[in-house]
């Protein structure tokens, strides 16, 4: 119903902007001719002459003429009477040329305004249909339901394919209004890709903050025990006998990787600390990657001299692209080839670095990719699957994106796209 006063109103709005012009303008025309009309035709005057020229010529008529001013007044007779005659036939066609005119003014007025209709009524449609669904979307957005799919693109024509060159398909897509409208539901589709993607990263900072929160208890309960259990390790290498030196080395095997844990543990825990500063990425990747990776591997670096510096944490950089250059070199198993590039990027309008790590290895499954950024979500035995959330974190707390790419038997590729201004920007916020 609300739709349908709106187009009432907008048809009646412009239906009167060309209705009621027309109809003045017909008015004063029709006025304008009927008035004008008898004055140009002269009848009244003409009567008025010929009564007037009648009388001179019967005067004259009484006076002794001669013959050949007889025949001049007999002449201005003919020719008096032929111009009476002439100005009361304008005048008969006059008097019905007015009502043709009006007529035909009244038909013009007709045509104009069923002309005036159909134009409103299609403008109306141009603008009520998209303002409709432009207000159906937003009531979408503020469910946080799903937009409509673009329509799907249309072939109309074929041209080529004769011989003379390649066969080309043009298409098209029906855009339902003006193009402007078309731009605004592109800018409320992206829009909504971003709202998108900021819930998924509300939610997924609520999870992450669950975990870290956990990792702290579960860093700090295994670190209380493992300062005794180290005391007691170190007393009983001197005093126990031979046969128990073997379980001895099990406890202190186990206790190590316990330690490790416990770091992970407290390394996930824990954002980056302290103020941040100017980073040298290009200086950070090159001395990063070439103390990750052994010298049985074969490393490509490929790191653009122009690179911003970034804003952040040092520590927190290196770290998340340590454990990305880690996994790559698990991955290669001791041999194969990492190719490690910084390059410049864009996001949006601010500058960025986008760090890219690529491994040959035997690659990730589809339904495994998604889920290697999760926390304890691992495939190496005894990790603890903490690696790749630390490096998501690190880059996260730097207003960073990850992104992950594989192929099982060609290898895995690694990216990070890190703004130059990461951690201003987030303090900022």
């Amino acid at each position: 119903m609300n739709q349908l006063r709106f187009r009432t109103r907008l048809v009646l709005i412009l239906s009167l902007f060309a209705i009621v012009p027309a109809l003045v303008l017909t008015v004063l025309w029709s006025g304008t001719v009927s008035t004008v009309v008898p004055f140009v035709t002269g009848g009244s005057a003409w009567d008025s002459v010929a009564a007037s020229g009648e009388r001179a010529i019967a005067a004259a008529r009484q006076a002794r003429l001669t013959p050949s001013q007889r025949r001049a007044i007999d002449a201005h007779e003919r020719e008096l009477r032929t111009s009476v005659e002439q100005a009361r036939r304008y005048s008969f066609l006059a008097e019905r040329s007015v009502r043709v005119i009006a007529i035909a003014g009244l038909l013009a007025l007709l045509i104009l305004t069923g002309a005036a209709s159909r134009v409103a009524g299609h403008l109306s449609r141009q603008l009520s249909r998209p303002l409709d669904e432009l207000v159906r979307w937003t009531d979408l957005i503020g469910h946080g339901e799903s937009l409509p799919p673009p329509p799907e693109p249309t072939v109309v024509s074929t041209v080529g394919g004769n011989g003379d060159g390649p066969m080309i398909e043009v298409t098209t897509s029906r855009v339902r209004g003006a193009p402007e409208f078309e731009t605004l539901r592109r800018s409320m589709r992206e829009m909504v890709s971003e709202l998108e993607h900021g819930r998924r990263q509300a939610v997924e900072a609520e999870r992450l903050q669950a975990f870290r929160e956990t990792a702290r208890r579960v860093a700090h309960e295994i670190k209380n025990p493992l300062t005794p259990i180290r005391f007691a390790l170190a007393r009983l290498r001197g005093q126990a006998p031979d046969e128990l030196q073997e379980d001895v080395d099990v406890i202190a095997m186990e206790s190590e990787r316990l330690d490790r844990m416990a770091k992970s543990f407290a390394e996930f825990g824990k954002l980056p600390e302290g103020p941040p500063s100017e980073v040298d990425m290009g200086e950070l990747v090159r001395y990063t990657a070439r103390s990750c990776v052994p010298p049985g591997i074969a490393l490509d670096l490929q790191i653009d001299e122009n690179l911003p510096r970034v804003h952040g944490h040092n520590s927190a950089l290196a770290g998340a692209l340590s454990n990305v250059l880690l996994n790559a070199v698990d991955a290669s198993s001791g041999h194969g080839h990492i190719t490690v590039s910084a390059r410049p990027a864009k996001v949006g309008e601010r500058d960025a670095v986008k760090i890219s790590v690529a491994d040959d290895g035997k690659g990730i499954a589809p339904d495994s990719l998604e889920r290697i950024w999760e926390p304890y979500v691992t495939n190496k035995p005894g990790g603890t699957g903490l690696g790749l959330s630390i490096a998501r974190q690190a880059i996260w707390a730097h207003d960073g994106t990850v992104n992950a790419t594989s192929t099982l038997g060609s290898g895995t590729q690694i990216e990070f796209i890190i703004p130059a201004d990461g951690a201003r920007a987030v303090r900022s916020t």
